[in-house]
């Protein structure tokens, strides 16, 4: 099965599942209990810590739950912060960020990198969170709109069009979909 957030990143190819954490968490649960699928394929934008630029497009089977907070020392957690689906569905290139804040501060956000985390979305983290608890393979497609800095939010709606373009026609160079107009 394959999924989105929605709002506004709706794709008529997916299931949308919600915006942010929480909401992602009790749609999929909701569809897990009723018509458990065989895998998870998450697709969505995301923003870059820096060192993926514009366009990219980046495959993952890894999430994290990490706050800013945390690379200042001002908070901890005694949950497990770091998840990873078991399976073959997607090269493990980065670990995605989730959390229902969208980071602003470059300066801060950057330093996500020295820990392997590369891009934030909103949702993965719950997506790999409630596939690990369904015992269903997941990974997500991600392409980054944004730079987590200042101008985030306008970046982010500059290139939200085309990027919800080039990422149909990677799913479908990747024989992930098929479709004859998007």
């Amino acid at each position: 099965m394959i999924i989105c957030a929605g709002r506004e990143e709706v794709f008529n190819f997916a299931q949308p599942m919600g915006v942010g954490l929480i909401e992602s968490a009790i749609n999929l649960t909701r569809k897990c209990l009723f018509d458990k699928p065989d895998y998870l394929l998450f697709i969505g934008t995301a923003g870059s810590y820096g060192e993926h630029n514009i366009f990219d497009i980046l495959e993952s089977k890894r999430a994290s739950n990490i706050e800013l907070s945390f690379l200042n020392n001002d908070s901890y957690t005694p949950l497990d912060n770091v998840i990873e689906s078991e399976n073959n569905l997607a090269k493990n290139d980065t670990i995605v960020n989730s959390s229902n804040y969208i980071s602003s501060n470059f300066s801060l956000s950057k330093n996500f990198n020295v820990y392997g985390i590369g891009i934030e979305n909103m949702e993965f983290f719950s997506v790999l969170q409630i596939a690990k608890e369904f015992e269903i393979p997941a990974a997500g497609i991600f392409i980054v709109t944004n730079y987590t800095n200042e101008t985030a939010h306008e970046d982010f709606l500059k290139n939200h069009k085309e990027a919800m373009s080039k990422l149909t026609q990677y799913l479908i160079d990747k024989n992930i979909i098929k479709l004859t107009n998007h």
